[in-house]
């Protein structure tokens, strides 16, 4: 028998080092605590001219932006509803930054999981969770690389995939089939995007840990999957949002189609 895993410590929280000074920084589905919210408070103290994030709960988004605002200033802080399904709000949300200067960096975090054998699958459960995780990603890529290529930036997409996309897990055909596609879908968009001098990348995280994740997963599960990292815990939000802005800075600035995973996960 595997000998059990002991949960190494959560290391402390990096400070911030200007890496996004004076950009302009664009994030879906980043109201709550999960990686969305990480990356927001991430890039502000990464020295960002602003960010306007987005989500599909506007008592969520009120709230995130009356406390971002408290401690980074309310001139640097922008929230719009937005679902990612739905082709006008996108728009809207890149106008949004436009405000500001338009978009630099766009952060494509939306998506949608779910758990169902592909024997009870139903048609419905399939497409909204590829609309929203895939084909959402891809309205985002669009709009924010128009926006870019149009006003001359040489910006930078960082999209949200999951390992998922590169191994089995029981009760995840829709998610895994929607996170390859996120990584398919950067790699040939870095191409498309290269002659502009725009760069996409994307992370591929394991196992994040939020309250959204704690509440409709089992204990037994979360020790389970713990237990497949090799430090025996699940990455903070904040860990996540490190590489994502990593890929989003000028220290990555030859990178583009990469997955980057952000994982301990064994093989």
């Amino acid at each position: 028998m595997t000998a059990e895993r002991p949960e190494q410590p959560v290391p402390d929280y990096v400070p911030g080092h200007d890496l996004l000074a004076g950009k302009v920084v664009v994030v879906t589905a980043a109201a709550g605590a999960g990686i969305g919210a990480a990356v927001v408070r991430r890039v502000l103290e990464e020295g960002a001219k602003a960010v306007v994030f987005s989500d599909t709960h506007a008592r969520r988004l009120a709230e995130a932006e009356e406390a971002l605002a408290a401690e980074f200033g309310a001139e640097r802080v922008r929230q719009l509803v937005c679902d990612v399904t739905d082709d006008a709000q996108v728009t809207a949300l890149l106008d949004a930054a436009e405000e500001f200067g338009g978009v630099d960096i766009m952060i494509n975090n939306a998506g949608l999981g779910g758990t169902a054998s592909v024997l009870e699958m139903t048609d419905e459960q399939w497409s909204r969770v590829l609309d929203i995780t895939l084909t959402g990603t891809f309205r985002c890529v669009r709009a924010a690389g128009q926006r870019m290529s149009q006003a001359g930036k040489k910006g930078v997409i960082v999209n949200n995939a999951s390992v998922i996309g590169w191994r089995a897990q029981e009760g995840q055909a829709h998610y895994a089939a929607a996170k390859a596609g996120v990584m398919a879908l950067t790699r040939c968009s870095a191409i498309d995007l290269a002659p502009h001098g725009i760069r996409v990348n994307a992370v591929s995280p394991s196992l994040a840990m939020h309250p959204f994740l704690a509440k409709v997963t089992s204990d037994e599960l979360l020790h389970e999957l713990k237990q497949r990292e090799a430090f025996g815990r699940a990455a903070e939000p904040w860990e996540v949002a490190n590489v994502m802005v990593f890929l989003a800075s000028d220290y990555a600035s030859y990178m583009t189609g990469e997955v980057v995973a952000v994982s301990s996960q064994q093989a």
